[in-house]
């Protein structure tokens, strides 16, 4: 245990702030911007705009390319946005790495996301309806 202190005040870089450790469901949550306004709850109904890919980079969805935000209520979506976009306030933008437990799983998705992907999303959250 000391070891590892002794190593993190050595290697500051990796506890930094933007270095975040997962979850217990293991999101990887970070923030990228700060918002000001309110957090939503799991039954509130969000508007975002957001950006998915996959850990090589591909694109497989974006809002932002249609040219119109997404709004859904936040307990009808995969359980990674479900948790991470509790974790923000209105006006801010954050990056979540989604591990495939609480993404697609075994499934994947529209033959677009294989199956077992981790994937990462950066979310920009615009408004709450509640």
């Amino acid at each position: 245990m000391l070891a590892c202190l002794l190593a993190a005040a050595l290697v500051p870089s990796a506890f930094a702030a933007g270095a975040n450790a997962p979850t217990a469901s293991g999101l990887v949550y970070k923030s990228l911007k700060e918002g000001n306004g309110a957090s939503p709850s799991a039954t509130d109904t969000v508007k975002v705009h957001y950006r998915g890919t996959l850990t090589d980079g591909k694109e497989f969805d974006s809002s932002y390319k249609r040219g119109e935000p997404a709004s859904f209520p936040l307990n009808r979506v995969i359980p990674c946005w479900t948790e991470g976009v509790q974790k923000m306030k209105v006006g801010g933008k954050a990056q979540l790495t989604c591990p495939p437990a609480i993404a697609y799983g075994e499934r994947g998705a529209g033959g677009v996301i294989p199956p077992n992907a981790t994937l990462q999303f950066e979310i920009e959250l615009l408004e709450i309806a509640r």
